[in-house]
């Protein structure tokens, strides 16, 4: 597919086809994921793919509990992934961060998951970024190593709708971009 089409096309996805999500559908999105640019390189994101259906439906039950019970039916899809990222990939990525203020990782995270959910439409997946979630709960779950952390969890599947092309609210072009300063 085009990436314009797969731009104009990607949405939220919150219904899901019963259908388990094949393997190579998924390596093939991880591959995009892998292909994202971070922060001198150090490729701090790890995805963590929930595609039994109990450690699937065990963990949803575990992150969406409590205040994050609205998001409890994105256990019906058939996979979530958990997009987990180290703090501090590397002593240069430590170094830069700490000389500008701002945690890199968390660009270097969300780039990696743009491939993998832009991935995902061009295949014919729907996405859909979850951040209403106990990350606690989630590193809990994972066993996820000192200084990583679960930034995300993505909801993957087989649309019930067909994707297509509408129109979503979004500013008009002219109200996002300013040239030499803000205005």
């Amino acid at each position: 597919m085009e990436l314009d089409k797969v731009i104009k096309i990607r949405r939220s996805v919150r219904q899901f086809e019963n259908k388990e999500v094949k393997m190579e559908d998924i390596l093939a999105c991880l591959e995009a994921a892998r292909l994202a640019p971070s922060a001198c390189n150090g490729q701090p994101t790890h995805f963590v793919i929930l595609n039994d259906k109990k450690i699937k439906e065990d963990f949803a039950n575990a992150v969406f509990a409590g205040r994050f019970l609205p998001c409890r039916f994105f256990k019906n899809a058939p996979v979530l992934v958990a997009v987990c990222v180290k703090k501090n990939a590397n002593l240069t990525v430590k170094a830069g961060q700490k000389i500008v203020g701002r945690p890199f990782y968390l660009t270097d995270q969300a780039i990696a998951a743009e491939h993998f959910v832009l991935k995902a439409t061009d295949l014919g997946l729907g996405t859909c970024w979850v951040g209403w979630f106990s990350a606690k709960k989630a590193q809990e779950f994972l066993k996820t190593p000192r200084g990583v952390e679960v930034h995300t969890i993505i909801a993957l599947g087989y649309p019930k709708e067909k994707l297509k092309q509408t129109e979503h609210s979004r500013k008009k072009l002219e109200e996002i971009y300013s040239f030499n300063s803000y205005k």
